[in-house]
């Protein structure tokens, strides 16, 4: 990837920047907000270190793509949940 390396506080940044609910996701360590919503979508750290990205629906955590790194995942979030890719 070309520019800025995108992280966690910048995705949770960029995502409330393009009016995405706050109740529509959770990022770990960084967007972690009271209670368990319903349906969200995830970005966390798997047990095997790998970045996962998902949807939580009906108490399951689907993981629906990895990634080796964080950049990689935020960016896949952030074209997932606003149909736009982000800017470097």
């Amino acid at each position: 990837m070309k520019g800025i390396a995108m992280d966690r506080k910048a995705l949770a940044a960029e995502l409330a920047a393009a009016g995405q609910p706050p109740g529509s996701y959770r990022i770990t360590d960084v967007h972690d907000q009271g209670d368990l919503p319903t349906d969200f979508w995830f970005l966390r750290t798997g047990d095997s270190g790998k970045w996962e990205v998902g949807a939580y629906e009906r108490g399951t955590f689907d993981v629906r793509s990895t990634f080796d790194s964080e950049d990689e995942a935020c960016r896949w979030m952030y074209r997932t949940l606003t149909g736009k890719e982000p800017t470097p």
